[in-house]
């Protein structure tokens, strides 16, 4: 993880619920029932909940379970079709069922892309453009989610902007959801003609996909996997909790005595994960059963006998037009909260924005519901098989060519040819003239991709790695001097200056670096607060290494976000780290190994490389004063002292910050790829000045 009009939705003679994304199927409900309001309004509910969560999580800390609460409804309501044409015509029409899906899901989704594509083209900054453009891609094909699961495993992508697409994610699931389940339907009709096929075989099947699908979850959860709150296998059982609920309404519901306090119940456990949960919870793993149970309870509720009930409250007529519409209320107000954002400059909406917004939001959500998916449903725009495939292929390529025209953009944005006559870096902090924004190198666009080689090279371990690779070997092969360097990206970071002192010098340049894992053996965390074993595991055995291989020199550099998992307080992390990091050394010192620590680089503005692209007349608006900058101590410094004599501490914060500021271009050269990595240019020209550094605190 995020109105003052009034509205006049278009009446309907027969008001229908909607399935799983906000439209509606034909078929009545099981019990025999045309229409559910109740369900129309916990669809309200939910879209609400996602909605003031995105305007701001300070209001709603854990709003996003609105989204599970809309997996439970669209399993029940296509599981209710289902089931009913399974048991009533002995067969499952797959042909008409993505027809349907088809015609009531692809045109709102196609135009609010298309429109969110175009605006992107002339609000977003440039260097958002290529995965906002690939994105939109993703979105209409309905893979939203793998793309966001394969980033979110990517540690180089942590800190990419969202995109204004990005909630297309729990729409991908659905899709994927609805391929599967139908099929499952289909084969059920078939067999069920024996008579060891009934109910109660579906029931089971059933059971082991939710059973299979939340140990999934959990496990992930627990691991702390990012991936996991993206994935269909993790996220399955929560549709399959709505598709057993409907299968056994449809047996039968619970006794009427029971009804009034369920509903109730439901409620209260959905309002109570979306006020107690936060982007700290664990999610979706056992933390997602509260929300989930809470939209079960309500739909077994129904219409409860007795008052007040909580299907009176949901059946109210403003919560049946927040469900009719939210499906497209869903589709359009996270791109107007990105691109409001990306048009302010700010990092989180105003009170007058937020209001703004949400009115937007609901207006578009009507006009879209109107004239977008009540004419393309009712008219029978889309009547059979072979117009759906021309709908839904139609809809993808506009889709794509407004996602072509972003990527051609950035094509055409052009590159700059690196002159050292021009492009001067750290020589040039000291001097008072400032540098080109038409002469940045690399250009913003490119900088996030100016990288060391290691990760070209598979040579930086990714976060599940626990051994060590020895054959990460950089500079001069056969060398008689042979140099270490370890530590998480920070150290990496360094690798290009080492390459060229390495080759200068006639160095073997031997690299032990993993990501987001600080050179300590305390335990840290990873992800959400999650215990980083696989980070310890790696040190110790890189000491082993080192102590194994005895280079001449070791270099290390971490950066001082790391957090132990089991601090208490700032100071207390702060010692923790250091006596970890002294441990380690004290080993590796004691087999007449030379160890350097490399303090840790400033920090800069999280949206550096869009501050440049957007300020090209001045580019000193991106700088940052050096207080903010090196705001946060570094444990290696402490660590240094705790080893007495057996490690040096070099500091190269002069090359970076001058004057109480810490610019994000120096000599032409841009010197941050994101908010605390520096670009491998930048890296490479602080070659001499590492070096000299290093001579000084060896001699």
């Amino acid at each position: 993880m995020r109105p003052n009009l009034v509205w006049r939705p278009t009446p309907r003679t027969t008001p229908r619920p909607s399935d799983g994304a906000g439209h509606t199927p034909p078929a009545a409900a099981p019990g025999g029932r045309r229409f559910r309001p109740e369900v129309q309004g916990l669809r309200a509910l939910a879209v609400l909940l996602v909605l003031v969560y995105h305007l701001d999580p300070r209001l709603l800390p854990g709003g996003y379970v609105g989204v599970d609460v809309f997996f439970v409804i669209s399993g029940f309501l296509i599981t209710s079709l289902l089931y009913r044409e399974a048991t009533g015509k002995g067969r499952v029409a797959l042909g008409r069922f993505y027809v349907r899906r088809v015609r009531r899901l692809l045109p709102a989704a196609t135009v609010v892309l298309v429109a969110t594509g175009a605006a992107s083209l002339v609000l977003l900054p440039l260097p958002r453009l290529a995965d906002t453009a690939w994105q939109l891609v993703a979105s209409a094909a309905y893979v939203e989610n793998l793309y966001l699961a394969d980033q979110a495993v990517d540690y180089l992508s942590a800190e990419a902007p969202p995109s204004p697409v990005q909630h297309f994610w729990s729409l991908s699931v659905e899709e994927q959801f609805y391929v599967v389940w139908p099929l499952l339907f289909a084969v059920w009709a078939l067999a069920r003609r024996r008579p060891r096929a009934g109910t109660g075989f579906l029931v089971v099947v059933l059971g082991a996909l939710f059973t299979a699908s939340l140990a999934a979850s959990v496990l992930l959860a627990v691991e702390g996997t990012a991936a996991a709150y993206f994935l269909p296998t993790t996220r399955a059982w929560e549709l399959a909790a709505g598709g057993l609920l409907a299968v056994g309404l449809a047996r039968g519901g619970p006794p009427s005595w029971l009804k009034l306090p369920l509903g109730w119940l439901g409620l209260a456990a959905i309002a109570a994960s979306a006020v107690f949960y936060d982007a700290g919870t664990a999610f979706p793993g056992w933390a997602a059963a509260l929300p989930v149970l809470g939209a079960v309870a309500v739909i077994a509720a129904e219409d409860s006998p007795g008052r007040p009930a909580a299907s009176a409250l949901l059946s109210t007529a403003p919560a049946r037009f927040v469900g009719d519409v939210s499906y497209s209320l869903y589709l359009w107000h996270w791109p107007l909260i990105i691109l409001t954002l990306a048009v302010t400059g700010r990092e989180r909406l105003g009170v007058l924005d937020v209001v703004l917004v949400a009115a937007l939001s609901l207006l578009l959500a009507w006009g879209t519901k109107a004239w977008v998916e009540d004419p393309v449903r009712d008219r029978g725009l889309v009547p059979d098989g072979r117009r759906a495939l021309v709908v839904a292929l139609a809809g993808l390529l506009v889709v794509s060519a407004v996602a072509a025209a972003g990527l051609v953009r950035v094509e055409r944005s052009g590159s700059v040819v690196f002159d050292p006559a021009v492009h001067t870096g750290p020589a040039a902090i000291d001097r008072p003239v400032p540098s080109s924004g038409e002469l940045m190198y690399p250009t913003p666009l490119d900088a996030a991709e100016d990288l060391p080689a290691v990760y070209d090279d598979g040579c930086q371990a990714s976060q599940d790695d626990t051994t060590p690779d020895t054959s990460c070997v950089y500079g001069v092969e056969d060398a008689d001097r042979t140099v270490a360097v370890v530590g998480d990206s920070h150290g990496a970071q360094w690798i290009p200056a080492l390459e060229e002192l390495a080759l200068e010098r006639g160095w073997r340049l031997v690299v032990f670096t993993k990501s987001a894992c600080a050179f300590t053996d305390t335990l840290t965390t990873r992800g959400e607060a999650q215990p980083y074993e696989e980070c310890r595991t790696w040190n110790r055995a890189v000491v082993d290494e080192l102590i194994d291989l005895r280079p001449d020199m070791a270099i290390t550099s971490s950066s001082v976000m790391a957090d132990p998992a089991d601090a208490v307080s700032s100071g207390d992390a702060q010692n923790m780290m250091a006596e970890g990091m002294s441990r380690l050394w004290d080993r590796v010192g004691a087999a007449g190994v030379d160890v350097v620590m490399i303090r840790d680089t400033p920090r800069t503005r999280e949206d550096v490389l869009e501050c440049l692209t957007a300020n090209t007349d001045d580019l000193s608006r991106c700088d940052r004063s050096e207080e903010e900058a090196l705001e946060l101590d570094d444990p290696q410094e402490r660590a240094v002292r705790m080893i007495d004599g057996h490690a040096d501490l070099i500091d190269l914060s002069d090359r970076f910050c001058v004057a109480g500021t810490c610019p994000a271009v120096v000599g032409n050269v841009v010197v941050y790829r994101d908010s605390h990595h520096m670009t491998g240019t930048y890296s490479r020209m602080l070659s001499a000045d590492l070096g000299e550094r290093l001579d000084a605190v060896l001699d």
